[in-house]
């Protein structure tokens, strides 16, 4: 079963990758912001609490989408973007065990402790 989510998420991280293609940036675009969403470590520097929110708002698929959704809808090139490397992200960390981070301690995520 863990390989099979984690080739689900492969495939999730590879539609980020197509969709940006259709989006008016250069390639290396992506790569260089790829690793952007990790900015919302920088809760843990307050403490595990504020951190795992942080984190969490920066690597929730579902804020992802609707950030993605709205660029696309209202036609926002930067929400679209946003939305793709957050979405992007999120899928690329679950591939390396990588979870949604309970307030407890930065190991402790939704798909088991790292």
């Amino acid at each position: 079963m863990k390989n099979q989510l984690k080739l689900e998420e492969l495939m999730m991280f590879l539609l980020s990758i197509y969709v940006f293609s259709f989006l008016d940036y250069a390639g290396w675009m992506y790569l260089l912001l790829i690793l952007a969403p990790d900015i919302g470590m920088l809760g843990y520097l307050i403490n595990t609490k504020i951190g795992a929110t942080s984190y969490n708002l920066f690597h929730h698929k579902g804020v992802a989408i609707l950030i993605g959704f709205a660029g696309f809808w209202w036609m926002i090139p930067e929400f679209q973007l946003a939305g793709i490397i957050l979405f992007g992200h999120a899928s690329m960390d679950r591939i390396f065990g990588y979870g949604l981070k309970f307030s407890d301690n930065f190991k402790h995520t939704h798909l088991g402790n790292l």
